[in-house]
């Protein structure tokens, strides 16, 4: 009962080392992955079985709709047979090859009708990368990541093209990416300014999708843009020194504080270039992404999803705004004392 037209459908045509034939169809999900998982039906000798397939079909394609029959699965079906019986394990993994080998072909056949098709289904394909390990492993000839610039690439594509600019002092190829461009565009702006390259990971999932990569990947960190000051995200190694005093950081680290609520914004001072803001609010990575993930179950840390949102205001030292505000300061300061002594 579905009139929306699918982006593709596969057929399930197998008769040994067991049967099944079938076809499953691919809606467009965008962003919104229903969990409805009851849209498969499963036949056994054209006799409705059940319409809950999971442990026969991959997790990451029960959001699919479709039929599939076979013979080799009996008419009572229970959830303990289903875990143990070899043939469900095999169709289980017929499916998923299949469909990671159909993906592949479309890819390689016509890439620029696959990429118009991408961001309808790709919530589908990354949560098959998260679940299932020999989809990972398919996945990464056809999965695609768009940057900023509405360029898509692959990952090896991708790797390739920042792997001279964006790598820190460690060795360690840094990603830089943003879920929002338009809340994100002045730091998506300086990080172009650096001629650095932004990808839009904006996905449902995409925090645990990052933490997947960053765990089967070596040497690769993921960064959101407004994780840290820009000069700061990829670490190179050169030091800037600070044209603040000690005294000066702490002096204007309280008037900043007596300003702001103490309970989501800390206040830290960096020695970065004079051009560079002189103020950039931040959000820590690791802190946020756990709370993305908890949020969305699975992963991060339990409980982290009912915390406040925290800030980082940081603070460039070295300027002329900053020393500006400082001056005035002392100025205010000795205008107050002559007058106290008058």
């Amino acid at each position: 009962m579905n009139f929306e037209e699918p982006l593709f459908h596969i057929h399930l045509n197998v008769d040994y080392p067991f049967n099944l034939t079938g076809i499953l169809y691919f809606p467009k999900l965008k962003q919104n992955v229903d969990m409805n998982k009851n849209r498969i039906q499963l036949y056994c000798n054209q006799v409705f079985v059940t319409d809950s397939v999971e442990g026969i079909v991959p997790e990451f394609l029960t959001m699919l709709q479709g039929v599939i029959d076979s013979p080799d699965i009996p008419l009572n079906v229970s959830r303990s047979y289903l875990q143990s019986d070899a043939n469900v394990k095999k169709i289980s993994s017929h499916i998923t090859k299949k469909v990671a080998d159909k993906l592949n072909e479309m890819f390689k056949g016509d890439r620029k009708a696959f990429e118009e098709k991408w961001e309808d289904m790709k919530v589908i394909v990354e949560y098959g990368m998260l679940t299932e390990k020999k989809f990972f492993e398919k996945a990464e000839k056809f999965a695609l990541y768009q940057n900023v610039d509405e360029v898509y690439s692959t990952w090896a594509e991708y790797l390739d093209k920042i792997k001279v600019n964006q790598v820190d002092k460690d060795g360690k190829t840094v990603v830089l990416y943003t879920n929002d461009k338009e809340a994100q565009h002045s730091f998506i702006a300086e990080a172009k300014e650096k001629s650095y390259d932004v990808l839009v990971l904006d996905g449902p999932i995409v925090s645990h999708l990052i933490q997947k990569l960053e765990t089967e990947k070596e040497n690769i960190s993921f960064v959101r843009v407004d994780a840290d000051a820009m000069d700061k995200l990829i670490q190179k190694g050169e030091e800037i020194p600070s044209v603040l005093s000690e005294a000066d950081e702490t002096s204007l680290k309280e008037t900043i504080e007596g300003v702001l609520p103490k309970e989501q914004y800390t206040v830290q001072f960096e020695s970065m270039s004079p051009t560079s803001s002189p103020f950039t609010i931040t959000q820590s990575e690791f802190m946020r992404r756990m709370k993305e993930m908890s949020a969305t179950g699975g992963g991060g840390m339990f409980g982290m999803n009912n915390m406040p949102e925290m800030y980082n205001l940081v603070v460039n030292g070295n300027h002329p705004l900053v020393s500006k505000v400082i001056g005035e300061k002392d100025a205010d300061h000795q205008k107050a004392y002559v007058k106290r002594s008058n």
